[in-house]
């Protein structure tokens, strides 16, 4: 697009359902273009879908799947702009109770939505086109936004004035990204011919690296999860390969070293019908809670029914042994009844903020039935030296409303993960199908300082942040963690599927980006952001 265009056009529509590659769930959402002048229109998104209608709860505690239809846009008295669409069901047949209404968001930039759910027809203008002029800046920065972040150059301070090694190790090379943010990133110098008891002006050439991982990078894992403990590496998933019996570990120097062939997976929780575990251990995940070692996983008895349990390491017990660690307990409410009765918990994972220590995990009720909830997720507060054991009641977090989330069936919001970045937490979490190429991620956000337990500190971005759309090649993105590796980088590890129709699931691991404005950018491809390249300089090194 042409910044110096003075004015450019917004388009709104909605995609052709493409039953087998892009189903009702996601083409009756709202798609967004842009373009300046007699241009080409541009997609936002890659072309997936950035507005969603959320669906229903029915009087059986059933989702109703929900879409969109006929969008238009227009210019609100405030200055904001409108964007709005019929609410239909999710085949695209009409919804009764939206009769004369219409569903409305809210917007000053194109990049952050007001829900205002439904609002009567006649409250609107009476024509709603499905093109807006706007001003230029205004649609450059949305079309950046919603374009895919890349890296653009690598520069290092030419000349670099110090007096010792130590001083050259610590000056870094400044990356910087499409969308304009940037970081710092250590280099590797080559030191040879460098004489610090000299000074003088030397030519010198140093390496950036970043840490990259192919993908598929391990089959047959889902839900993975990196651990650094006491200088080792750990990698702990759930085993698709052993029909999900049983926990097992690797045990590495390095990241990159877990996935090398032949490192050892050792079993530390076995099968054992006389111990209650019997199936389902899916979802392990470490966590220090307490100063202690946990594994928080799921995992049922004869009867199918996973539910979340948690096992504490052992003071001198190693994590690759299965004698290093304590007997599984399972999570109870406060008054030490069961997490559920007739339902399954599963996917626990732990957050802690100012405020206090929470668990959140995935609760559904009579799954693959008519009356099947889907699964949603809830929080509640713990002490962290008796983890397993809630110290409030649950709390309803979210559930999969979006047509993203229950596209074609699979009514999940499931996986959670937690990380805190300056004053935010953020927990991710998964919807869709958790096999499919329809698997994506979401976003919840909450401040540091708040309580978490209160629904209205978290906001829910509409937009799936991870989906198949994002990094050619990966389908079915989900069910992450997150690890800081040796450099100080922070990564996400994830399973997808390696095309469209494959139901194996397999690892990838790349680097989380941060934006401009700090918040976490997760489609990154390996191509498009660093790799390993070689930067030039001179150094002048003056007298001590």
């Amino acid at each position: 697009m042409n910044a110096c265009s003075e004015k450019a056009e917004i388009r709104v529509y909605t995609r052709q359902v493409q039953p087998d590659d892009y189903p009702d769930g996601l083409a009756r959402s709202i798609h967004m273009a842009s373009r300046a002048g007699e241009g080409d229109w541009k997609a936002w998104n890659r072309n997936y879908g950035i507005l969603f209608a959320e669906g229903g709860v029915s009087q059986e505690n059933t989702i109703i799947p929900r879409g969109v239809r006929n969008p238009g846009l227009f210019r609100m008295a405030d200055g904001a702009i409108g964007i709005t669409g019929e609410r239909v069901h999710e085949d695209g047949t009409e919804d009764e109770t939206a009769r004369g209404q219409r569903l409305l968001w809210t917007t000053h930039d194109l990049i952050h939505f007001q829900e205002c759910g439904l609002v009567a027809r006649d409250a609107l203008p009476a024509v709603l086109p499905d093109t807006l002029t706007v001003d230029s800046d205004l649609a450059v920065a949305a079309l950046c936004w919603w374009s895919p972040v890349v890296h653009v150059g690598t520069a290092v301070p030419d000349p670099i004035r110090v007096r010792s090694e130590q001083e050259l190790d610590n000056v870094c090379a400044r990356l910087t990204y499409s969308d304009g943010s940037w970081r710092e990133k250590r280099v590797a110098w080559d030191k040879r011919g460098l004489r610090f008891d000299r000074p003088g002006t030397y030519p010198v050439r140093g390496t950036v690296s970043q840490m990259s991982f192919r993908f598929p990078l391990a089959c047959g894992y889902g839900d993975p999860v990196v651990f650094p403990w006491e200088g080792k590496w750990y990698f702990i998933a759930t085993n698709d390969n052993l029909d999900d019996i049983g926990l097992y570990v690797r045990e590495a120097d390095s990241p990159e070293a877990l996935f090398r062939e032949g490192t050892e997976e050792h079993l530390i929780l076995p099968f054992s019908p006389q111990r209650g575990l019997e199936q389902t251990f899916w979802a392990p995940e470490f966590h220090v809670i307490g100063g202690e070692l946990y594994i928080l996983f799921a995992v049922s008895g004869h009867a199918w029914g996973p539910q979340c349990h948690l096992m504490k390491k052992k003071k001198t017990g190693r994590i690759t042994d299965e004698n290093g660690w304590e007997e599984p307990v399972r999570v109870v409410r406060r008054d030490g009844s069961p997490l559920a009765e007739g339902a399954i918990t599963l996917d626990m994972t732990f957050v802690r903020n100012k405020r206090g220590a929470w668990m959140i995990w995935s609760y559904r009720e009579h799954i693959a039935t008519p009356m099947d909830s889907g699964s949603m997720l809830y929080i509640a507060p713990i002490d962290e030296q008796t983890p397993w054991r809630l110290t409030g009641d649950p709390i309803l977090l979210t559930r999969p409303l979006y047509g993203w989330e229950n596209v074609s069936g699979t009514i999940n919001n499931e996986g959670p993960h937690a990380f805190v970045r300056g004053d935010s937490v953020y927990v991710t979490y998964s919807g869709g199908s958790a096999n499919r190429y329809t698997y994506a991620l979401g976003l919840l956000r909450a401040d540091m300082d708040s309580d978490l337990s209160d629904v209205h500190a978290w906001h829910k971005s509409i937009t799936p942040v991870l989906t198949f759309y994002s990094v050619k090649g990966e389908y079915g993105p989900g069910h992450n963690s997150f690890f800081t590796n040796a450099e100080g980088e922070f990564m996400i590890a994830y399973h997808a599927e390696t095309s469209l129709t494959g139901m194996l699931r397999c690892d990838g691991i790349r680097r989380v980006h941060f934006r401009r404005d700090g918040t976490p950018y997760f489609q990154m491809a390996a191509w498009e952001d660093a790799g390993t390249e070689t930067v030039s300089t001179n150094v002048i090194i003056a007298s001590v």
